[in-house]
């Protein structure tokens, strides 16, 4: 069940962001969109009742067990290092405009 669920929440949403409330890697992530005015959506894993089973399925789906696990227009972009290092080589604007994440100003 948890498979389906996340790629149903990662095809819904322009952006998405698997997180836990206490990683500070998480809260970087999340700043920084906040910072870019992008509209996201957040997934505790510590917080919903499948969250172990979620972050489970997100291994297998992607090869990545950790949080944050950020998916932008459908896509895997990674952690909070791919989230920074996408963002300081000046593609994470883009990506997330053409996601729809982010209204042209």
């Amino acid at each position: 069940m948890a498979l389906p669920k996340a790629k149903e929440i990662v095809s819904s949403n322009p952006v998405v962001v698997f997180s836990k409330t206490y990683c500070g890697y998480c809260t970087r992530v999340k700043q920084l969109l906040n910072q870019l005015g992008a509209n996201y959506k957040v997934i505790e894993l510590d917080a919903e009742s499948d969250g172990n089973a979620i972050q489970s399925a997100l291994a297998e789906w992607t090869g990545q067990r950790t949080v944050p696990n950020v998916f932008i227009g459908g896509k895997q972009i990674g952690g909070c290092d791919a989230v920074t290092s996408t963002h300081s080589g000046g593609k994470l604007v883009p990506l997330l405009t053409e996601a729809g994440a982010l209204s042209a100003s």
